[in-house]
């Protein structure tokens, strides 16, 4: 089928694509159109920088950190809920249009030949920018096919991107992905791919999202320490509060720092639950819990929060036009909200919270919306702390499966089907969890095996990488030559493209039988979701019963 451009916008990226097929006025996210054409604009203008800079690479010049920090950035901020500010996202148009021209001029010197594509001689200002952006977003492709599986690729590039960003602000950058994902970009973007040569991009991507994450864990783990099993409470103390929410854990450990002995608490939401797990930050007594839930609950659980809300990175859920708590929220790093304070970093990565530290101050404490704990912490390496048991209760029958079920939570009534599912599992069934999808299930009263819980939270979408180290530890302790032998499954949610790029590694490492939902991707044409149906085992889910008996968990 055939797609026209739009005046408007398209945008299929997340699960929430109106009626499964994409957003044409308004995302169902609360992106405006402007919004969405000044980001087709932005991704136009990084295909020409990523275009030039792996010319440039492929002829021996090495390729400075301001052009590898633009474009994980760049992307970053295109995905999902993590920015709404058209300022903030035409800037980053302007610095890559300059980033690009200094890069063609440095060829142009070294007499260096550059393809003749838009995205290099296109020399547009401001006053052009809207009518560009009309003709260079998603259906740009004329081919449904050739168009998913370049989607597809650039959705798994934002994942990588995501996670590169968060281990590059703790120190820790590899050439190689930034190579990958600058030739992968200018692959889509001069050469004439086959479909059968984007499917094999589409793997390789795979294969680097698993190395970006392994990079990640690394960084946050020599940070900050392995995450450990932690009760995390959920109630609230006495003294005012800052929420902060998302996966950077730079960014709270800055907030931590500078709290410390100011009367402010300090609570995550969401995302940034995690950062319970790290004995780094156990040692602050002003750290008092999570408060609240996944991060669609927002606009409610913010109201009730009373003080500052510090977005890290995305979830962000756009402000009804009466909240009360839209001048109490702060943004960072790749996020963005019109009218909301942007805090940047210095020079050494640190920023500055004195502004969110006095209005919390000016502020009640917040207002109880639960009480209790909740057990977390379940990395790789307290699962593999715990082995010996988990082996034993495998082989004794007392752990009949595994059930991963990683993934993002999101606000259709039809992902109810996830706690359902939870719920119905048999007691000699564990889950593997990883991401905000938890949100369904972790507050449920699912006991234990043998003294282990039958959740085993190893945190958010950015801990995935322990999904993975425990399944291959899983299959050597075992002695199977196919992690498809182990008795695993993977019923995984998804929202955003993090979830893409997950389940694009669990492809590269060979699992296979995934069941994906609420919905399929809508990126997905029909022929490139028949693929992934017959090569691996793709499939959506059914009912609770159904996919408990396509699993093998019931007869």
């Amino acid at each position: 089928m055939e797609m026209k451009l739009t005046k408007e916008m398209f945008c299929y990226q997340c699960q929430e694509a109106a009626k499964g097929t994409g957003c044409i006025l308004k995302g169902i996210c609360g992106k405006n159109s402007s919004t969405s054409s000044a980001m087709d604009l932005l991704l136009f203008v990084v295909r020409g920088v990523c275009t030039v800079a792996d010319i440039l690479r492929a002829n021996g010049h090495q390729i400075g950190e301001e052009v590898n920090s633009f474009v994980t950035d760049a992307l970053f901020s295109t995905i999902t809920n993590a920015n709404f500010d058209d300022e903030s996202i035409l800037a980053r148009v302007d610095k890559g249009m300059n980033l690009r021209n200094n890069l063609v001029d440095l060829a142009c010197e070294k007499g260096i030949s550059l393809p003749m594509v838009d995205e290099l001689i296109w020399m547009g200002s401001r006053s052009d920018y809207v009518e560009k952006s009309r003709m260079v977003g998603v259906l740009r492709e004329n081919d449904e096919d050739l168009r998913s599986l370049k989607e597809l690729i650039v959705y798994g590039l934002k994942g990588i991107a995501a996670y590169h960003e968060h281990a590059m602000r703790l120190g820790y950058s590899n050439e190689d992905i930034h190579a990958f994902m600058h030739s992968t970009i200018r692959k889509i973007t001069t050469d004439k791919l086959s479909a059968e040569e984007l499917t094999g991009l589409v793997l390789h991507s795979g294969e680097v999202g698993v190395k970006v994450m392994a990079l990640l864990d690394k960084a946050n783990t020599e940070s900050y320490g392995h995450p450990e099993m932690t009760e995390v409470n959920i109630g609230v103390g006495k003294n005012p509060g800052i929420l902060i929410s998302g996966h950077d854990l730079h960014d709270i450990e800055d907030l931590l720092k500078q709290t410390e002995g100011t009367g402010v608490d300090v609570y995550t939401h969401s995302e940034m639950l995690p950062a319970h797990y790290y004995p780094a930050f156990k040692k602050y007594r002003h750290f008092v819990g999570n408060y609240g839930n996944a991060w669609w609950k927002q606009r409610e659980e913010f109201t009730a929060f009373n003080g500052p809300i510090v977005f890290t990175t995305n979830c962000i859920v756009p402000p009804l036009e009466k909240a009360t708590y839209k001048e109490r929220m702060f943004t960072s790093n790749s996020t963005g909200y019109p009218g909301c304070k942007h805090i940047t970093a210095d020079i050494d990565g640190r920023k500055d919270y004195s502004e969110v530290i006095a209005m919390a101050k000016g502020c009640e404490a917040p207002t109880p919306i639960e009480k209790g704990k909740i057990v977390g912490g379940f990395a790789h390496n307290q699962v593999l702390l715990l082995a010996d048991k988990v082996v034993d209760a495998v082989k004794s029958g007392a752990i009949r499966k595994f059930i991963v079920m990683a993934g993002c939570d999101g606000r259709m009534k039809s992902r109810d089907y996830y706690t359902e599912f939870a719920k119905a599992l048999p007691a000699d069934c564990v889950i593997l969890t990883a991401g905000c999808a938890k949100y369904k299930y972790n507050k449920l009263e699912l006991g234990d095996i043998n003294g282990i819980p039958r959740v085993l939270d190893a945190g958010q979408c950015n801990d995935s990488y322990s999904l993975a180290v425990i399944a291959l530890k899983l299959k050597e302790v075992f002695g199977v030559n196919d992690i498809n032998e182990l008795p695993i499954v993977y019923n995984i949610a998804w929202y955003e493209q993090k979830a893409v790029i997950v389940l694009l590694a669990l492809l590269s490492l060979g699992v296979k039988n995934i069941h994906l939902g609420p919905t399929l991707p809508a990126f997905l044409s029909p022929n490139v979701a028949k693929v992934l149906v017959e090569k691996f085992g793709i499939a959506g889910i059914g009912t609770v019963n159904e996919d408990m008996k396509a699993f093998g968990i019931v007869n």
